[in-house]
Formats: C-alpha cells, sequence, structure tokens
C-alpha cells in the first residue's frame, strides 16, 4: 500500500510538472466538421497548421486571401477569424463579365452560415483592379497555387504591386506556389503550372516587398515537374484520368515553395 501510495504521488507530480502541449489558434477549424473530408485528406500535402504558423497568421488580423477558389482555406481562415479578426476573401471582379459575378454570388451563397464563417468580407481581384481592399488594410495577404496564373495572364507583376498596396507597413505577404527548379527554361513557367522561386521573389522585391523567411513544409522530393501535360498532371487534378492514375496518386501534390515577405515600415 505504501509503495502504491508512493508510485500514485508521483504520478501526480510527474503530471502537474509535465508542460502543457499548446494549442494552435487553427486547430479547431481545421478539425471543424463543417470541412469535407476530401479536404481533410489534403491537409497531408498543404499542411494548414504548419503554414500559417510559419507566414506569422493569427487571429485578430485582417488576413485577406486572394482568390481563395473553391474555399479551401477559407474553411479553415474564417471561423478561425470569427469575433477575433477579419477574413477577406479577394473575388474577381463581378463586373468582369457574367461568369466572374456567377462566382461571387456562388462563393457568397457557400459561405453565408455566419454561425460558422461569422462576417467574411470581399474584396475584389483581378487584372487591372488596384485597390483589393481598401489601401494599407491589410495585416496579411495569402496566396496559394495562384501566382502561375497571373504568369501566364502577363500580369504578375501588378498582382504584387497590388498586394503590396493593400497592406499595411510591417504587413506580411504569403505566397505558397509550385516551385519550378531554377536550372529549367523560364518558358517553362508559361505552360507548366511550376514557378521559380527567383522570378517570384523578383516580382516580389521589385513591388517593395523583402524576404524574411521560406520554409520546406510544403516541400515534395517525389514530385519530378516534368510532365506533359504541367502540375495538373498529381492530384488533386488528375488531369490525365484515369491513366497511371496511382503512379501520381503515390507521387502525391506538387512540390511547393513557401515564401514570407514583409512590407517595410518605412
Amino acid at each position: 500500500m505504501i509503495r502504491s501510495a508512493t508510485i500514485a504521488a508521483a504520478l501526480a507530480v510527474a503530471a502537474i510538472a509535465a508542460p502543457a502541449i499548446a494549442a494552435g489558434p487553427f486547430d479547431a477549424a481545421i478539425a471543424g466538421a463543417w470541412r469535407k473530408p476530401a479536404d481533410k485528406a489534403r491537409d497531408q500535402y498543404r499542411h494548414p497548421a504548419q503554414t500559417l504558423k510559419f507566414l506569422g497568421v493569427k487571429p485578430g488580423q485582417t488576413v485577406v486571401e486572394i482568390s481563395p477558389g473553391g474555399g479551401w482555406y477559407t474553411e479553415i481562415l474564417a471561423p478561425a477569424m470569427k469575433g477575433n479578426g477579419r477574413y477577406v476573401a479577394a473575388l474577381a471582379n463581378p463586373l468582369a463579365s457574367v461568369n466572374a459575378a456567377k462566382s461571387v454570388e456562388n462563393f457568397k451563397a457557400k459561405y453565408a452560415d455566419k454561425a460558422i464563417y461569422g462576417d467574411i468580407g470581399i474584396g475584389v481581384f483581378g487584372k487591372g483592379v488596384a485597390d483589393i481592399v481598401e489601401p494599407g488594410s491589410a495585416d496579411v495577404v495569402l496566396t496559394f497555387r495562384n501566382v502561375h496564373n497571373w504568369h501566364m495572364g502577363g500580369w504578375d507583376q501588378e498582382a504584387f504591386n497590388a498586394f503590396f498596396k493593400a497592406l499595411k507597413p510591417g504587413g506580411t505577404l504569403g505566397v505558397v506556389e509550385h516551385r519550378l527548379p531554377e536550372d529549367r527554361p523560364d518558358a517553362d513557367m508559361k505552360k507548366s503550372g511550376y514557378m521559380k522561386v527567383s522570378h517570384v521573389r523578383m516580382l516580389a522585391e521589385k513591388a517593395g516587398f523583402k524576404l524574411v523567411g521560406s520554409s520546406e513544409v510544403n516541400a515534395n522530393p517525389k514530385d519530378s515537374k516534368d510532365y506533359p501535360d504541367g502540375v495538373w498532371t498529381l492530384p488533386p487534378t488528375f488531369q490525365k484520368g484515369d491513366v497511371d492514375r496511382a503512379k501520381y496518386a503515390a507521387i502525391g501534390e506538387s512540390d511547393r515553395m513557401t515564401l514570407r515577405f514583409v512590407k517595410p515600415k518605412n
């Protein structure tokens, strides 16, 4: 009995002394029941908790996500910022086309549940749009796997200039993008969906940003980046359909750069 009491007392002391593992600010949203199983399955490739931590994203900030698409990150960021900060989705200019207007309305309808997502702000982003949000109002601007689209469209520098204008002095620009090896021809960036780190850095620095960090959290050494159908050969797109699907599924999603830039305070 004495021995048992001694062991129990020791375990109690150990439990008190053990440091608590702090929950990340996005853990609850990442585990949220509103996220589809298919989206959660992609966490292994997109590493949302680690990525957002590296980029310095925190509740209480005004966070602008550029071209959120179907809203993979919306379903994490908006609930986490609800009541403590602000999430803004920078969507296509609804005046640009009927399809653009329809996509904006579809996004608003999909994320209309304020009990889950809070009051999502809506910004405007696209070629020829200078002000995504009120200039100097954002703490963080985020773009995930979008830069290649603007590069292929010939207006990637314009996009980065708009990011700089949207951010407060000292604000952060976070970029995640499919990564092309530096020794590959520049022309490959126009067709493969992959971008060189040097090119993305050039765009950001020309706009006025300073690179303050890079992370390998979204790296994938299995990605050879030499597919005839470009990055879209890999999941989740599977451009080739069932042709060699198991092969590409085994590779996983693309190798990605993860870069953090800041807008200087002066």
